[in-house]
C-alpha cells in the first residue's frame, strides 16, 4: 500500500503561479527578483493556511534558481531547484520559533548566518510563528536581522503581527496575506477534485469553502475529511451531513414563517434543529447569517457580497423581495442581541426562542413601528381576546377619567 499524502500537501504550490488568491503579494515578489531589488529580511502576516511559509519557499527558490523563466518562475531544473524540490538543500533553512524560542537557539542560527553558501547567491532563513520567540531572543536576533551578510535573508511568517517587537517591524519588509476567497477556494476545490477523479456538486465545494473561514489548508483538510466519508463522490447533502452544518432549507422556511407570523412553526423548526444535536448558539448565528444575506440580495449593487452558489443565489433574491427592509434591519438586530446574551443566560433555550417570537411578531406590528430605530424587546399575546369582550372594559373606563379633573377643580375652588 502506497504512502497516503494529505491534499494540503500534495498540492502545495511550487510557483508563483500556482499561488492562490493572493496575486498582488506574488507579483510584488516576482518583480522584485526580475530587477534584483532584494530585501534582507521580509515579515510574511496573515491567517492561517493563506500561504505565507509556502510562498516564503517558493521565493527561496526563486532567488537561487540558475536560469530563471522569463516570467521571473524558478526552471525546476537546475542544481539548486533539483536540490530544493528534493529537501535536500542547504542554502534552505528553516527554524520552527514555536520550539526554538530561547536565546539560545537564536545565537546557534547567528552562527549559521556566517557561512556563505555552496550553490546558489543566498541563504534563506525561514522562521515561522516568529511571534512565538521571547523578548531576549527577539533582542539577540536585532542586530544580525539589521545588519546580515550579503548573502542572508530572513524571511519571517507569522499569524500574529502585533505581538513582535516595533524594532522587529521596523527592519522588515511586511507583507500582509489576506483570506482566500469563497470563488477561489472553490475553483481549487475543484481543481484537486478533477485532478483525484472524485465527483464533487459545486454547492458541496462552497460549503467547504465557507467552513475552512478563507484557509486553503483547511479547506483542502475538511475536503479530504469528506472525501473518505462519501467514498469520491461529494454531495451537499452529504457534506452537510459530515460537517455538522446546518442546511439553508432551515433558514429558508423560518424566514417564511416570520413573515407569516406563524410562532408555533418557528418553535417547532428550532426544536427539531436541537433534537438533531445542533447548538442554539450555531443556529441563532446561521439565522443571523442568513438575515444579512437577504440584505445584500435586495439591492443589486451589494449582491457581489452574497457568497453562496448560484442555484442557491436566486433563492436569496426571490425570499429577499418579500422581506421588508425595516424587518431585515430589526429582525438582525434581535439576532444579535441574542448571540451577544447567549453565554450568560442560563436558560439558553427560552433565550432563542424568545427571540424567535419577536422576530416573527415583527411584521405585525404598525407602520409606525417600521423604521431603522431598533427593536423593542416586547412580547405580544399569541392568543388576543375577541373584540366583543374588550368593548365594556374601554367603555367603563371613559367616565373615570373625566370624572378625574372634576374632583380636581372643585377642590381648587374650595
Amino acid at each position: 500500500m502506497e504512502n497516503y499524502i494529505v491534499s494540503a500537501r500534495k498540492y502545495r504550490p511550487s510557483t508563483f503561479e500556482s499561488v492562490v488568491g493572493q496575486r498582488a503579494l506574488t507579483t510584488t515578489l516576482k518583480n522584485a527578483i526580475s530587477t534584483g531589488k532584494l530585501a534582507h529580511a521580509y515579515l510574511f502576516c496573515g491567517p492561517r493556511g493563506v500561504g505565507k511559509t509556502t510562498c516564503a519557499r517558493i521565493f527561496a527558490k526563486t532567488i537561487n534558481c540558475m536560469s530563471p523563466t522569463a516570467d521571473g518562475e524558478a526552471c525546476n531544473q537546475c542544481e539548486s531547484c533539483t536540490a530544493f524540490n528534493e529537501q535536500r538543500s542547504y542554502n534552505i533553512h528553516e527554524l520552527d520559533a514555536a520550539s526554538n524560542n530561547s536565546v539560545d537557539d537564536i545565537r546557534q542560527l547567528v552562527e549559521q548566518v556566517r557561512i556563505p553558501p555552496q550553490i546558489g547567491k543566498y541563504k534563506v532563513y525561514i522562521i515561522d510563528e516568529v511571534h512565538m520567540l521571547s523578548a531576549s531572543a527577539f533582542n539577540a536576533f536585532l542586530k544580525t536581522l539589521e545588519e546580515p551578510p550579503r548573502h542572508a535573508i530572513f524571511i519571517l511568517a507569522t499569524t500574529e503581527k502585533h505581538k513582535i517587537l516595533p524594532t522587529i517591524l521596523s527592519r522588515c519588509q511586511i507583507y500582509d496575506f489576506s483570506r482566500i476567497g469563497v470563488e477561489d477556494t472553490v475553483a481549487h476545490l475543484a481543481y484537486v477534485a478533477s485532478k483525484e477523479g472524485i465527483t464533487a456538486e459545486p454547492e458541496a465545494l462552497n460549503v467547504i469553502a465557507l467552513k475552512a473561514d478563507g484557509g486553503m489548508r483547511d479547506a483542502l483538510s475538511i475536503f479530504d475529511q469528506v472525501v473518505s466519508f462519501t467514498g469520491g463522490h461529494i454531495t451537499y447533502k452529504s457534506v452537510i451531513e459530515n460537517l455538522n452544518v446546518l442546511d439553508y432549507e432551515y433558514y429558508f422556511k423560518l424566514t417564511g414563517f416570520f413573515l407569516e407570523n406563524k410562532i408555533s412553526n418557528a418553535l417547532l423548526l428550532l426544536n427539531d434543529v436541537l433534537n438533531k444535536g445542533f447548538d442554539g448558539s450555531h443556529f441563532i448565528t446561521g439565522l443571523s447569517s442568513h438575515l444579512r444575506d437577504l440584505l445584500v440580495s435586495k439591492d443589486p449593487a451589494t449582491l457581489p457580497l452574497l457568497e453562496v452558489g448560484a442555484s442557491i443565489r436566486e433563492r436569496y433574491q426571490a425570499q429577499a423581495q418579500q422581506c421588508p427592509l425595516p424587518f431585515l434591519y430589526r429582525a438582525m438586530k434581535l439576532c444579535n442581541d441574542c448571540d451577544l446574551n447567549y453565554r450568560a443566560s442560563k436558560n439558553k433555550r427560552l433565550l432563542v426562542e424568545l427571540t424567535l417570537i419577536q422576530v416573527t411578531q415583527l411584521t405585525a406590528e404598525g407602520e409606525d413601528d417600521a423604521n431603522g430605530r431598533s427593536p423593542k424587546q416586547v412580547i405580544k399575546p399569541i392568543f388576543t381576546q375577541p373584540a366583543v369582550a374588550q368593548q365594556p372594559q374601554a367603555t367603563t373606563a371613559m367616565p373615570q377619567q373625566t370624572a378625574q379633573p372634576a374632583v380636581q377643580t372643585s377642590s381648587t375652588t374650595q
